[in-house]
């Protein structure tokens, strides 16, 4: 959500993806429709009413999730900085974010990596 506010974008869509992206997930190692599943469920519970956004917010988050590892860095800036989030947080796995497969300039600082290290490997 810091990265959407520091470019002056709405942080929902970035807050429900954060909530979203891997829950779909049937294990922690290789599961690579898992973003695709992620998708479909929160455009699901978008019809049921659960997440209120309007549909071009909806649409977003849905390409947020769909493609958050498949390794993209050309997006909209708010799907740009979902997937920078995710992508901010692999040291929970032991992967040090790597600046190539970032998308926005304030993701690559090196201090906000340096930060988000420190953070995910806690």
């Amino acid at each position: 959500m810091s990265l959407a506010r520091g470019l002056g974008l709405d942080p929902r869509v970035p807050a429900l993806f954060g909530l979203v992206h891997d829950s779909q997930r049937r294990n922690d190692d290789h599961d690579p429709e898992h973003g695709p599943r992620a998708a479909e469920y929160a455009h699901w519970l978008w019809r049921k009413g659960v997440i209120a956004l309007d549909a071009a917010s909806m649409a977003l988050l849905r390409e947020a999730c769909h493609g958050h590892s498949d390794g993209h860095v050309e997006a909209h800036p708010l799907v740009q900085v979902c997937w920078d989030a995710d992508r901010l947080d692999l040291g929970r796995v032991g992967i040090r974010p790597d600046p190539r497969y970032l998308c926005t300039v304030a993701a690559k600082d090196p201090r906000r990596i340096a930060r988000a290290w420190a953070w995910s490997t806690r």
